[in-house]
Formats: structure tokens, sequence, C-alpha cells
């Protein structure tokens, strides 16, 4: 799929900034990723700054006047905002890409030897933008460029709580950090350490403690979305990342169902609160045991009831119902819910995953 790039960049307007990074700079890591091969850029001053592009490794050629390739190629200008899925699909279909009101071409879609020029309108069918795509012209176009951005990035594990209420206020936190040195790892391990501080608090076995206990799990939820805003808003997604972000979040659920639990017992109850916490416990690294099978298996490449289920091991929506429980001093409830529904959920999950058509496929080979 590897296509030349051309990207003109006539003023300073590919120097605008978006989430921390010139308009440049996330241009030429989209066309990378989305696959295009040698990227060129057309420029008679000196181009901004490119950190990014340049962390990643990417290389790209600069000239004063660069020549049409001799194979298909897209041509671009360099204060265009775009998401790799639009490229992809340019790609893709042959075909160029314009705004949605099909006026303005965007990613022209052009063949070897035609003219290095964006040309003024597109002739024939043109693909709309699906993601965020625009041209960016200035500082008041940037900022809502931005808030479009950010507005596009979410998680396909997201439950109702995470869409409405934890990503809308940890993105706030994520708008002020963009612009820092922090990362989302260190993001990631913030939200375990005030997720095991909650954990402590919710086995004091004081109910006022509990439910700071509770609070500070829910804070926890919420700065577990801070993680993935700024790897996908500073293309700084990482393996070790995928893999610390869903550890850790089960890392502080076991915490927080041996601390329900050893608060209960503290407090006094009379519920078979060591039987339950240890059920949930079990429950729950038998679940993750099965999502990594899962995942390794390729189910996240899925779109059907098992990466649903996947998905929704993922979220982080009981953070509010252990917040209420708490509140009402009844957090008995959430012991039996875990102790019984972790068990659940993971023979759902074991039936999907022995159904699914590449285990009945070895099973078929191996009988």
């Amino acid at each position: 799929m590897d296509k030349p790039a051309i990207i003109l960049c006539a003023d300073a307007r590919c120097g605008l900034k978006v989430g921390g990074l010139t308009i440049l700079d996330r241009l030429i890591v989209t066309l990378h990723r989305a696959g295009c091969s040698p990227i060129l850029v057309q420029a008679r001053e000196p181009l901004p700054d490119l950190k990014r592009a340049r962390a990643l490794g990417i290389i790209w050629q600069t000239s004063e006047s660069v020549a049409a390739p001799s194979a298909d190629f897209l041509l671009s200008q360099g204060h265009l905002l775009i998401g790799s899925a639009d490229v992809q699909r340019v790609l893709l279909s042959g075909e160029s890409l314009c705004d949605a009101e099909g006026r303005e071409p965007l990613l022209c879609y052009l063949s070897a030897g035609a003219p290095v020029a964006v040309p003024v309108g597109l002739e024939g069918r043109a693909l709309r933008p699906e993601g965020v795509a625009r041209h960016v012209a200035n500082i008041q176009e940037a900022q809502a460029a931005e808030r479009a951005w950010w507005a596009s990035l979410r998680s396909a594990s997201d439950g109702t709580v995470d869409k409405y209420f934890n990503r809308p206020c940890g993105r706030l936190l994520s708008r002020v950090l963009v612009h820092t040195p922090i990362t989302p790892n260190q993001i990631s391990l913030a939200s375990i350490a005030i997720g095991l501080v909650g954990a402590w608090f919710l086995a004091s076995g004081d109910a006022a403690r509990a439910v700071l206990g509770a609070f500070l799990f829910q804070l926890s939820a919420i700065v577990d979305c801070v993680d993935g805003d700024l790897a996908r808003m500073l293309f700084k997604e990482s393996r070790l990342g995928k893999w610390l972000d869903l550890a850790g979040d089960q890392v502080v659920h076991v915490a927080v169902f041996i601390g329900v639990g050893v608060g209960l017992a503290r407090s006094g109850s009379t519920a078979p609160v060591g039987w339950l916490g240890a059920s949930a416990v079990v429950g729950a690294l038998i679940s993750f045991g099965l999502v990594l099978r899962g995942m390794l298996a390729g189910g996240q490449k899925g779109t059907g009831k098992l990466q649903t289920l996947i998905d929704r091991a993922t979220n982080r929506d009981f953070s509010v119902l252990v917040l209420l429980l708490a509140a009402l001093n009844s957090l008995e409830w959430f012991l039996w819910m875990a102790a019984i529904g972790s068990h659940v959920f993971w023979m759902l999950l074991l039936l999907l995953q022995w159904n699914s058509p590449e285990p009945a496929a070895k099973r078929a080979e191996s009988g």
C-alpha cells in the first residue's frame, strides 16, 4: 500500500499547534502510520518543530522544489489536520478526500507525473471525511480543531460511566498534561497508586474511611482515562503502555475486592465476607486470564460478542457502584455481586471463546 506523499508547506500555517504538536508534525506522523513512503516536504523556509516525528524515527525529505513521483502519490498542504483512518481510505480507494461540504480538496490522490499542485477542485467522485479532517489557517481554527480532535478520542472499552463521566472529567486533566513532559505510562502508574491507596482505606473498617477509599477508587478510574487520551493525542501509544494499563486495572480491582472484604470483616459484618472476598478475587483472576487468552488469540481485533465481553471486562463502570454503596454503608451488596458476577463473567467468556471459529477449527484439526 506504500505510496509517496508530498506535503506543500507554503507559509507559517503548518507551524500552528494542536494538542501540543505542530500541524506538520501531526501530518507527517499520520501519513507515515497510514503507510505513505517516502514522505517529501516542499518548503522554502525552515520547517517548524517536528519533535514527535523525530522521536519516532520517521524519515522525510525536504527541498524547495519536489518533482512528481514516477508512481501515483498523495498530495496535501502542510496545514492539514487529518487522522490515519481517512488517509488509509484514500490509499485503499485511490480517490481523493474533500471537506464535508465537498468543495475543498484536502488530501489528493494523483496519478504519476501529475503536477505537484493542489487542484482548485476535484473532478469526479471524492471521499468525505469520516473523522476530523480540515485545513487549519489561524489560531482560532487551531483551537476549534483541537476541541474536535479531543472529542473524537474514545476507547472501545469505555462503558456508560466512562463515556459520560470518567472520560469528560479526565479530559480536563488531559488538556493540561498534553503540554507537559509527563508520559502516559506515568499517568498509568499514578492511577494504579491512587487505586491502591483507595483499597487501603476501604480495608480500614471505618465507614467514613471507606467512603474516602471509594472516592479514591473513583478518582483512579478518572485518571485511568487520561493515559489513553495522552497516548492517542501525542502518538505515544506503546505495547508496554497497553499492558501496563490492562494489568494495572486488574491489580487495582483485586485490591479493592480484598480491601472491601477486610474492611467489612473489621467492621463486624455478619456476611461471609472472607469467602465472598476470596470468591471475587479468584473470579477476577480467572477472568483476567481468559481476557488475556482472548486478546492474544486475536479477540481484540474482533467485533462480535467476544470482543464486546472483553470490552466490558476492561471498563471502569463499577467504580460508581462502589462509591454509592460505600456512602450507603452497604458494601456487602457489592461484595456479593462481585463474588457471583466475576464467575458468571468468566464462564460466559470461556463459552464464547470455546465456540469462536478459530478454536473450533483447531479442535476439528486435532480430532
